[in-house]
């Protein structure tokens, strides 16, 4: 499809989802944002779940990808056997219908199906589909319309990365989503785990830091801020405290 026609596309889906839930399924989104920016993407699914069963049809894509992503990363510690990547294929099949008038939703799709062969560590197919998602998320920033929601494509690129242990093709991917999405909490992790990757510990010790600048004073301990609180207590990063709000 020409990129002019896709662009026209998106901007009319923008207009037919102008009115946004309302009520309790409004007050769910935000919940589920917020979960998915403390790392918890089981949480943000369950979240927009329930909005759709209080009636927020927008919210039906969402959860399913999201469970899609979470299963995607329980099918990697599984090295992508069979049974492990159903669920992901499963919430593949789930967003079918939606995808049909939705660009949004085909890119959740997108972003689902290079989790199989990040899985599998199968790095062209995986390169391929990055590619493909990064363009229709793309698309969708030029047509005005928000990345993809909770993670948005071009953040998952960079998680992918990381899964092959190729820290550079994620460093490389989580400077391009700061600089299309901006540095989210996703980004900052990703950047900081991409940068301990290549031993450039300097950067690690700034990015973990910032993360935990964001982070506070906020309950409970993901495994991506017991992560980062372990790593800024070596010996490095404490003789090099990082001034806030600075990024290399």
């Amino acid at each position: 499809m020409p990129a002019f026609l896709l662009v026209a596309i998106l901007m009319k889906t923008a207009l037919m989802q102008a009115v946004p839930c309302r009520g309790d399924a409004a007050g769910l989104i935000t919940e589920a944002v917020s979960r998915g920016d403390a790392f918890d993407l089981a949480g943000a699914a369950a979240a927009y779940a329930t909005a759709e069963r209080a009636g927020c049809l927008a919210a039906a894509a969402p959860a399913a990808y999201l469970r899609g992503l979470v299963a995607a990363r329980e099918a990697d510690a599984k090295f992508g056997s069979a049974a492990s990547l159903l669920p992901i294929k499963l919430a593949i099949e789930s967003i079918d219908r939606i995808a049909a008038t939705d660009p949004g939703a085909r890119a959740m799709q997108l972003v689902l199906r290079a989790s199989i062969p990040a899985a599998q560590h199968e790095r062209p197919e995986m390169a391929l589909l990055i590619e493909e998602m990064l363009r229709m998320e793309s698309l969708q920033l030029e047509a005005k319309q928000p990345p993809l929601p909770v993670l948005s494509a071009h953040e998952a690129a960079g998680y992918f990365w990381l899964q092959l242990h190729l820290y550079d093709e994620a460093r490389r991917a989580f400077d391009a989503a700061a600089q299309k999405i901006g540095d989210t909490p996703h980004v900052l992790f990703g950047t900081a785990k991409a940068a301990a990757g290549r031993r450039d510990t300097r950067l690690a010790c700034t990015q973990y830091q910032r993360l935990l600048s964001w982070w506070g004073s906020r309950a409970g301990s993901p495994p991506e801020i017991t992560e980062a609180r372990g790593f800024v207590k070596q010996p490095p990063c404490v003789a090099a405290p990082m001034r806030p709000g600075t990024r290399p």
